[in-house]
């Protein structure tokens, strides 16, 4: 599907006249931030990108990794199912990763997917080791399967980068369950992914938040189903470090929920 993506937006971008008239700017004008959303209409099969250009331009994929780390843990056998327990190891990096005590504690895989206890999930890559990392990432067509940082935590620090359209591809894999995993492990991680839910809707995602190269680089990338349709969606923002904007880690599900009502009541 990756390869069909430029064609797939450029066709339903310019010609859908209704979308085309709607300002998919204004939401993160009111952010004042800079960044873009890609989204896949998964019934009419169409892709709608915010900056057509940004959502093929890779970066670091931060902790929406956990995604595909979950079900990689789960396959590899490192993990049984999302109630393991990891084990605090009492300490951490608070200059990488900020200081955050609400989760230096003993806490199960479906804890740290939901606060995203980065350490968890570090400690979890050193036991699954690159290569296997490497084997399942380009059998999923997962990025640029970069790992060459020798930090464990790859997905935060280095040159593993993956796009938003990417982001979409596997996210539907993750839906159709076409992946290379066990049903098991997409049944746990779908659970784990619930965000929201409502009486004609749930929203599964993750968000993802990286500070490398002096650059604030934040996600939230997932799947709405609704009225009988799913639709797909990755919001990237990106701002230099040095410019504050409290409202940051607020506007990457702000921006994200007001394109997505815009795109499904058109």
């Amino acid at each position: 599907m990756f390869g069909k993506v430029l064609t797939s937006l450029l066709i339903f971008f310019f010609g859908h006249h209704s979308l085309a008239q709607i300002n998919f700017q204004q939401p993160f004008e009111d952010c004042q931030i800079q960044g873009s959303t890609t989204i896949y209409d998964y019934n009419a099969k169409k892709w709608i990108a915010t900056d057509l250009d940004d959502s093929h331009i890779k970066t670091l994929p931060a902790s929406t990794f956990k995604i595909v780390n979950t079900l990689i843990a789960l396959e590899t056998g490192v993990i049984k199912s999302e109630n393991d327990t990891v084990f605090w190891p009492g300490s951490t990096d608070t200059i990488k990763y900020g200081y955050r005590p609400e989760i230096y504690h003993n806490m199960t895989v479906k804890e740290a997917f939901k606060s995203s206890a980065g350490w968890v999930y570090v400690l979890l890559a050193e036991q699954i080791g690159k290569e296997k990392y490497k084997k399942y990432l380009s059998k999923i067509h997962y990025g640029n399967v970069d790992l060459s940082n020798s930090d464990p935590d790859f997905w935060n620090f280095g040159n593993f980068a993956i796009s938003p359209a990417n982001q979409i591809d596997i996210l539907i894999g993750v839906y159709e369950e076409t992946l290379p995993f066990k049903k098991e492990s997409f049944k746990i991680l779908k659970s784990m992914m619930i965000e929201e839910e409502g009486d004609h809707h749930v929203i599964r995602a993750k968000t993802g938040w990286t500070r490398d190269g002096g650059k604030d680089t934040g996600w939230w990338v997932g799947y709405l189903e609704t009225n009988g349709n799913v639709y797909f969606f990755a919001t990237r923002l990106i701002k230099d470090r040095k410019n504050q904007n409290s409202n940051f880690a607020n506007c990457r599900k702000e921006i994200t929920k007001k394109i997505l009502k815009m795109v499904v009541n058109n």
